[in-house]
């Protein structure tokens, strides 16, 4: 049980440090729905399910759609394919 609760942090601390380094946007959300779902399962295995609920509704369910559609609205998935920033 503490194995997988030190590779949980360790897994939120890389999380933590390729969303900073990642260029890319859409890479980013799906590091930050990541990391999200990790930080969901430490608080189960803290005990705390209301935190548990509330991580996974907002913090991965809302904020995930709210990321999508501000991408989208932008117009940044059109070029993706291109490396000329």
């Amino acid at each position: 049980m503490v194995a997988i609760e030190y590779l949980l942090l360790i897994g939120l601390i890389v999380c933590a440090i390729a969303v900073n380094v990642t260029k890319h946007l859409l890479p980013t959300v799906i590091i930050s729905v990541t990391f999200g779902t990790m930080l969901s399962v430490v608080w189960l295995l803290l005990k705390a399910p209301d935190l548990a609920i509330t991580e996974a509704a907002v913090g991965v369910g809302i904020e995930t759609i709210l990321y999508l559609m501000t991408i989208r609205k932008v117009h940044h998935f059109e070029g993706i394919g291109d490396e000329t920033e």
